[in-house]
């Protein structure tokens, strides 16, 4: 992968494909790896980009960093590769960084997609809780922690049925530096509302919203559903917070769709 250097740390991403740009967000506890099949999807039409955010994969851990320096690093990506206008999509916290992104440099939006997430800020018991597992990471380690963390991300049924999958997430997850775990945790807690970038936003929203997501309440995923101008809602039924490989098919098929519909559909290559 190549890499670049964000504010003294070792950043990496890759890109692949040529077309209209697609920029891909993982989530807490994940890397870009966890794009696999949308790469191999959509890079015969579009050029598809993948971020290591900082503390995760590759790339090395940002000591007190913030959702906003997060988004910072993307943009970092976005210069060096001198993107144009591209389609941001963000994986649960990798959507807190979409939309700080948003934020600071809308022009470089031309569509975003909401991939299990939301633009609320932590109410008190998240907030808590944020704090006591960046604690128990620092103090246990990272492989204690994912184990307990990741099954959770799945629906029931799922789970028990591809325990391989989840077998492998834990794994990759296990290497991560506590730093870098922890440092997530505490960005996260102290994110600001965002749902104001939704409501002023001059560019179309996909939400993919899992009816069976324990990470995010049902009640926020719906709320925020109404704020943007123009939205693209989709429910992916029986699938938690992990639609990338519990419905991976159908959340390809759902943001093809979106893309067709904006006019970004890129010319097929072999």
């Amino acid at each position: 992968m190549p890499q670049l250097s964000f504010q003294g740390q070792k950043l990496f991403f890759s890109t692949t494909g040529t077309g209209p740009a697609l920029l891909f967000l993982h989530g807490f506890c994940e890397d870009s790896r966890m794009w696999d099949a949308f790469v191999a999807h959509f890079q015969k039409k579009y050029q598809v980009v993948r971020v290591d955010l900082p503390g995760f994969g590759q790339s090395e851990p940002l000591s007190g960093t913030t959702i906003r320096e997060m988004a910072g690093a993307v943009r970092a990506v976005v210069k060096e590769l001198k993107l144009p206008p591209f389609v941001l999509a963000g994986h649960s916290m990798g959507g807190y960084i979409a939309l700080a992104y948003a934020q600071a440099w809308p022009a470089d939006i031309r569509a975003m997609a909401m991939i299990h997430s939301h633009p609320y800020e932590d109410d008190a018991e998240k907030k808590e809780n944020r704090l006591k597992s960046a604690d128990f990471v620092m103090r246990h380690g990272s492989d204690r922690y994912v184990a307990q963390m990741i099954p959770g991300l799945f629906a029931p049924d799922f789970a028990e049925k591809n325990r391989s999958i989840i077998k492998q997430l834990i794994a990759q997850a296990s290497l991560y530096p506590p730093e870098g775990i922890a440092d997530a945790l505490r960005a996260m807690y102290q994110r600001p509302d965002r749902s104001e970038v939704l409501r002023r936003a001059s560019f179309p929203v996909l939400f993919l919203i899992g009816t069976e997501d324990q990470a995010i309440p049902a009640e926020l995923s719906k709320q925020q559903t109404i704020l943007p101008p123009s939205a693209s809602i989709h429910y992916l039924e029986g699938v938690g917070h992990m639609g990338m490989f519990e419905a991976s098919e159908e959340t390809i098929e759902i943001l093809e769709e979106f893309l067709r519909d904006l006019g970004l559909e890129g010319i097929e290559r072999d």
